[in-house]
């Protein structure tokens, strides 16, 4: 998954998945590489210089995304990425993150409450200088830390899932500045509600923000 940073005791062939993996991503998000096209193992072994192991698992990885799909007798292709599919997926996830936020605003700790203060003040000062790489990598965790700040085991299971299919899309969005200074701003007031334990408008706040996402993210497609 891209919104967790890879751990320094990845293995080199870890690192090569994962890097092929985000690689093909881009090029799947951005339309380089075509719905229906054949995603060809040995064509990717040559292309990025690696054995057939670290190939076959950063497709597992796109499969797993829902960005390719396994064909009997065809291989691995890429799915077509619709409109109507990004607007469902984010429907979808806002109302989960809006849910997490709802409960995390009742049931934070103190310490979460403390370390959400200081990614958000991490973003700022990214997003100020414009690193997109770094923000997106905050911004994982900024998220990421109100899914557990939820307390709800299956809450939390559901989030992850959606949101490592959403990945790709939520990355590609933040590569605009203005995009990125947007997000920060939505999430002043994301923390504000948290922090002043207003459940409503912390569920309020993050529906707002990921649909601002996704008009992003769809904006692009056109």
């Amino acid at each position: 998954m891209q919104d967790s940073a890879i751990s320094s005791k990845s293995t080199p062939r870890e690192l090569h998945s994962t890097s092929i993996a985000a690689q093909l991503e881009t090029e799947i998000v951005d339309g380089t590489i075509k719905a229906g096209e054949k995603l060809d193992e040995q064509t990717l072994t040559k292309r990025f210089g690696v054995s057939r192991t670290p190939i076959r698992e950063a497709l597992h990885e796109l499969v797993s995304r829902s960005l390719a799909e396994r064909v009997p007798y065809r291989g691995v292709l890429v799915v077509d990425i619709t409109k109507e599919r990004i607007e469902e997926m984010f429907e979808a996830m806002g109302e989960i993150e809006a849910l997490c936020g709802r409960f995390a605003a009742e049931r934070m700790t103190v310490s979460e409450r403390i370390e959400l203060e200081g990614l958000h003040k991490r973003m700022s000062d990214l997003a100020e200088s414009g690193d997109a790489t770094a923000y997106e990598a905050v911004n994982s965790q900024f998220h990421q830390l109100i899914f557990q700040s939820s307390h709800n085991a299956e809450l939390i299971e559901l989030a992850n899932q959606l949101r490592l299919k959403l990945a790709p899309f939520r990355k590609s969005q933040l590569k605009s500045h203005t995009r990125m200074k947007r997000s920060n701003t939505e999430h002043e007031a994301i923390v504000s509600a948290l922090l002043d334990r207003e459940s409503k408008r912390a569920e309020k706040a993050l529906r707002r923000h990921l649909m601002s996402a996704a008009a992003e993210v769809i904006t692009t497609m056109s």
